[in-house]
């Protein structure tokens, strides 16, 4: 993101200085600097050639410089790969400078500890077993160290707990950078043989195999995400009432996993499940997504069958195993009776009720072309009241406390509708006007009731309004996603007199 809070930049300045701190003896320090040269160039041409998203592949050269060198030496090893390299984000040089100052205070760390366990000399004389306990400690110390720092700029940008995001973070690079301590370690011993630097070098060969798989890896995961970009934008385009209320179901999901303290994995499988609980959409004909008028029941039963088609587009993409639960059941009720298959309470998956949750919400504080959004005080309300039959009361409760932390911004999700045709002498009906914001000036008309296609319905004609004993349209006395069921049900259009348009009211009275 560009735009860094402050006291994220307050905290790469600390720790810039404190890896100035930690290069200050440099100058008094005897080291074999041709060998701080290769290893830098050898970094930083690693960073050149390998995949701009991979930052685990140079460890074992920065661990082979803990294992050879003094530990202010070592720290400048990092320093070129870090500071010349792009990151691909902006802003450019704050990341630029945060990398180096990571990895200076991470290899300095771990090279001091080494030291300190006399493990240098371990490697000089190859002496095994004992050299691997100083090695094992130094691969640990500078794991702790990087997991610490990204932590503490997690907690401070993505506001959520250092201690919980350094946690996950050690849990996941923990075992691939003991690898690569491994290899780092064998790059040291074999540096200090008689085979010397260029046998070293050859550690670097199977490195390479792995780092070349994790970026089939990376390609392949991107692909999913193109693939998922474009699911979402032909439901867009096929129910464009809804325009971008897949992304912020995606959003508020992560929301309510985050405040659950799901872990990293579900956290995404989450958002892709929001962004993808109306992908079935596209197996609905277009001609009911759009019906100007009410549904038939078996137009209804229609419709409802798309959690069953969205569960069977998704079924081959290997990573998005339970958000094909969520998408199947994110119209099921705790009280059974949603659809499709009516589950009640536990049998409803997890993340089912945490999407169910977050479709609703959005649901309501989304301004659509026909009605204005709630404020997100009265939308949180409603979920609490309806909490026990038809959201899951964890759930609305982590929503209610994550939107209380960090916000919530309401979005239209529709353009508005274009005013009617007028004809000589009709005076413009109130729903050609603009929609009034929330809250807007007393007097001003409320939107028109919604259509099948998200469209204002507008005024019927005198001749076409419903008798006074007509009875109301039926409303459901609970909050509701952007499901079909739930819009109200509007007097069917007056039959034209003939086939094609009648003529205009002006023109008949003519004739008589």
């Amino acid at each position: 993101m560009e735009a860094v809070p402050l006291r994220a930049r307050a905290y790469v300045a600390c720790a810039v200085l404190a890896a100035l701190v930690c290069l200050l003896p440099l100058p008094a320090t005897h080291a074999p600097w041709w060998v701080v040269a290769l290893l830098a160039v050898l970094y930083a041409g690693c960073r050149r050639l390998a995949p701009r998203q991979l930052a685990g592949p140079f460890y074992p050269v920065l661990l082979a410089a803990v294992f050879l060198l003094p530990p202010p030496a070592a720290a400048c090893v990092p320093l070129p790969g870090a500071l010349l390299s792009r990151t691909g984000q902006r802003p450019e040089v704050l990341r630029r400078l945060w990398r180096a100052a990571q990895l200076v205070l991470a290899v300095w760390a771990a090279a001091r500890t080494h030291w300190e366990l006399g493990g240098r000399d371990a490697v000089v004389a190859s002496d095994f077993p004992y050299a691997l306990l100083p090695a094992a400690v130094a691969v640990l110390v500078f794991c702790l160290v990087l997991t610490a720092l990204d932590g503490g700029v997690r907690a401070l940008t993505e506001r959520v707990g250092a201690l919980r995001a350094s946690r996950e973070l050690l849990v996941r690079s923990l075992a691939p950078v003991a690898v690569h301590g491994l290899a780092g370690l064998m790059m040291a011993v074999l540096w200090r043989s008689r085979y010397g630097p260029v046998a070293a070098l050859l550690v670097l060969l199977p490195m390479y195999v792995t780092w070349w798989a994790y970026a089939q890896y990376h390609r392949e995961h991107a692909a999913h995400q193109a693939t998922i970009r474009a699911l979402v934008q032909a439901v867009d385009i096929k129910d464009g009432y809804t325009r971008g209320h897949s992304e912020r179901v995606g959003q508020a999901s992560v929301l309510i996993a985050r405040e659950l303290g799901l872990a990293d994995e579900r956290v995404e499988v989450l958002r892709f499940a929001g962004i993808l609980h109306d992908v079935g959409k596209l197996g609905v004909p277009t001609r009911l997504l759009r019906k100007d008028g009410p549904l038939t029941p078996e137009e209804r039963r229609v419709i409802e069958l798309h959690p069953e088609y969205g569960h069977e587009m998704v079924r081959g993409i290997s990573f998005l195993d339970e958000a094909r639960a969520a998408i199947l059941h994110h119209h099921e009720r705790l009280d059974g009776s949603g659809y499709p298959y009516g589950l009640s309470g536990g049998q409803i998956p997890e993340c089912a009720r945490v999407v169910a949750v977050a479709d609703a919400f959005d649901a309501m504080t989304s301004t659509r072309s026909y009605r204005r959004a709630r404020p997100v005080g009265a939308a949180l309300a409603e979920l609490q009241r309806c909490a026990g039959a038809q959201f899951d009361p964890r759930m609305v409760t982590a929503l209610t406390r994550a939107v209380d932390r960090h916000g919530w911004r309401p979005s239209v999700t529709a353009d508005p509708a274009p005013p009617p045709p007028r004809t000589p002498g009709t005076p413009t009906p109130a729903a050609a006007h603009p929609v009034p914001p929330p809250g807007g000036a007393p007097g001003t008309p409320d939107a028109p009731p919604a259509t099948h296609s998200g469209l204002p319905a507008g005024p019927a004609p005198r001749h076409a309004r419903p008798p006074a004993d007509a009875p109301a349209p039926r409303r459901t006395p609970s909050a509701a996603p952007d499901g079909q069921d739930t819009r109200a049900a509007r007097p069917a259009r007056p039959a034209s007199p003939g086939p094609g348009p009648g003529p205009e009211p002006g023109r008949r009275r003519a004739r008589r």
